[in-house]
């Protein structure tokens, strides 16, 4: 843990993980808890709900259950509830509580306060009146915690919220609402309002913690906590408060001044990596390639301690210059007969024996698929395990399409018409009496796990690999039909290790998403990891290479790229129209996410981008790349 005490205008702790960062969180509650028992009084928390959180309420339930810690004498008032909601509805933030918190606890449950979603609306303002009395009756909120919304929100406090609002009903704003639409199984799901505690109440707080994430949190973390205050990002506000502290994981404090840029806000220890990062940035500020830098540009952008070091702004730009080429390679898996001291990847042994981890079934050629052209037109022996089904992720008019074409297959070719239509006909009926956000019956779910099946053998045949060489892994975990997902488990981790001890590998591909704290990519990596960690040992584990690239929503940053692969032109169609095999996530994805584009264009446009970041560091300019970390173990 790190805390940083340059511009923020709010404490903050940096942690290594969101573990880390959790466990934190939890053992401060824990001991005012304890305190709090030791004097015969009450504790009073404020609680969050969303992805952020759920870590550190699995620390809390943990030490409950294993050091003994009593909830006896907490109150809880959550932030907010979506409106109308059920309370025993999947999205229902009582369900969440209970689910993560409460049923694990031993608090009673007259001590626990929830906004409530089903109150008829003319009754919902005396509601919220009560709930601030109520909280006023205990002594206030002793400790609150907090999450960060993408627009800056705390609570459901959207853009645009006074300082001074107190608890109400509100309008949700559009980023919100598209950030939870895979919760709702669709946007068109989502309601449109929420009751939610207001910044005011908030700030009555006596301590506030807010959490937060990944790198996607990381800009509205810095402006949080660097930026003016406005209205317009309420968690400005916190700026205000006596008593707040900022507890972030690595990549969400990635856009922090004394963690992106060090050298602007203290004397900082200069080794090859951070010089790297230092002259990539000094690149893009002042608008030079790498060889045009002068002494001037180092000496005002607080960098005149490395001239100092290598006499020379020339001296400088040749080093990371000659970086930064020697990350570019045509070859992928190693160009045999080659001098490699300079390349990212040994010549021998070749050919090399690849896996391609895929978390979904189409990650694979969205995220590396000119890559993966590469590797198999180059004569490697390449593998893709597909980690999971991704069966939640089709249209039930896809599933619903596939059982007809079953009905009529069957009369077509004189096959037992009635059981097809039987099937149809079930499958009809499951997804008409489905509700919103509900869980598919085993049979839809089934069908649209083949759906993606099919989509990723046609891809892989499309790329020029045998059927014998995809691998569906469908990691258990994942198979639950719905947005949450299991633990990771022993079984998991087994079906990679078989597998990896299976193929012996030169080289594994793997998605790299570390700033997602609870997708699945996450979960997927971390299987991995844990798998290669217990097989490293092995001797010819010792002969791999693991290499992370990113998905769908981000790229590596340049200073970070360890493997860089050019595509032409002509290879980025072909990664296209590998990308098109996968239908069913082609012009309108049931889980998009954040970003409107395509999936394909997305890939197409990061990938540009990447080239075109090399070209003016002053690189060789390409039509695209496609980026790689090694990951070293």
């Amino acid at each position: 843990m790190s805390e940083q005490k340059h511009l923020e205008k709010i404490p903050v702790k940096i942690f290594r993980t969101s573990e880390e960062a959790s466990v934190y969180g939890a053992r401060e509650i824990a001991s005012l808890i304890k305190i709090r028992q030791l004097e015969g009084k009450h504790l009073v928390l404020g609680l969050a709900t969303g992805s952020t959180p759920t870590r550190l309420y699995a620390e809390l339930v943990k030490m409950h259950k294993t050091e003994g810690l009593s909830f006896k004498n907490v109150h809880t008032f959550n932030l907010d509830e979506y409106y109308p909601m059920d309370p025993t509805s999947l999205q229902s933030y009582v369900r969440f509580m209970k689910e993560h918190l409460f049923e694990h606890l031993d608090i009673p449950k007259k001590n626990i306060h929830i906004p409530d979603g089903t109150l008829p609306k003319e009754k919902v303002a005396d509601f919220c009146k009560n709930y601030e009395k109520q909280i006023e009756a205990l002594g206030g909120i002793d400790i609150q915690i907090l999450g960060i919304g993408r627009t800056g929100h705390i609570g459901f406090n959207e853009p645009g919220s006074s300082e001074k609002s107190m608890t109400r009903m509100i309008t949700l704003d559009q980023v919100t609402r598209i950030d939870a639409a895979s919760d709702f199984y669709g946007e068109e799901n989502v309601p449109r309002k929420a009751i939610t505690m207001g910044v005011g109440s908030i700030l009555k707080a006596k301590r506030i913690i807010m959490m937060a994430w990944g790198e996607g949190k990381s800009n509205i973390v810095s402006k949080a906590v660097e930026g003016p205050i406005t209205d317009q990002i309420p968690s400005t506000f916190l700026q205000r408060h006596p008593n707040t502290v900022v507890i972030v994981d690595d990549a969400a404090a990635s856009r922090l001044t004394a963690v992106k840029t060090p050298w602007l806000v203290d004397t900082v220890e200069w080794n090859d990596k951070l010089i790297r990062k230092a002259v990539v940035w000094l690149c893009q500020t002042v608008n030079k390639p790498i060889l045009k830098l002068t002494n001037f540009d180092y000496m005002e952008h607080g960098m005149g301690d490395i001239l100092t070091e290598f006499g020379s702004a020339y001296q400088v730009n040749i080093k990371v210059f000659n970086e930064l080429q020697h990350t570019i390679t045509g070859w992928p898996g190693g160009k045999p007969n080659a001098d490699d001291t300079n390349r990212p990847e040994r010549a021998k042994p070749f050919p090399k024996r690849a896996i391609i981890f895929s978390p979904h079934p189409d990650d694979d050629v969205i995220s590396m698929g000119g890559t993966f052209i590469r590797l198999v037109d180059q004569g490697h022996e390449v593998h893709v395990a597909y980690q999971t089904s991704g069966n939640i992720a089709v249209f039930d008019d896809d599933a619903l399409r596939f059982a007809d074409f079953v009905r009529d297959f069957n009369e077509a070719f004189g096959l037992n018409k009635s059981d097809g239509d039987k099937f149809y006909k079930k499958v009809l009926k499951s997804i008409r009496d489905k509700g919103p956000g509900q869980v598919d019956s085993p049979e839809v779910l089934l069908i649209k796990g083949m759906i993606r099946r099919g989509e990723a053998k046609a891809g892989c045949r499309y790329v020029g690999i045998p059927d014998s060489q995809a691998h569906f892994l469908d990691m258990p975990f994942y198979e639950t039909g719905k947005v949450k997902k299991k633990p990771l488990g022993e079984a998991d981790i087994k079906v990679i290790m078989d597998l990896i001890e299976k193929i012996k590998p030169h080289q594994i591909y793997a998605a790299g998403d570390l700033s997602d704290p609870h997708g699945t990519h996450r979960v997927c990596l971390a299987a991995i990891l844990q798998a290669i960690d217990r097989l490293k040992t092995k001797s010819w584990m010792k002969d791999c290479y693991v290499w992370l690239y990113r998905g769908a929503w981000q790229e590596w940053d340049i200073d970070q790229i360890e493997m860089a692969v050019p595509l032409s032109p002509e290879e980025l169609l072909r990664k296209r129209r590998a990308v098109f095999k996968h239908q069913s996530q082609k012009d309108s994805a049931l889980f998009p996410g954040n970003d409107a584009r395509e999936f394909w264009v997305r890939a197409e446009d990061r990938n540009h981008a990447t080239a075109a970041a090399y070209n003016q560091l002053g690189l060789a300019e390409y039509e695209a790349i496609e980026a790689f970390v090694r990951h070293k173990f």
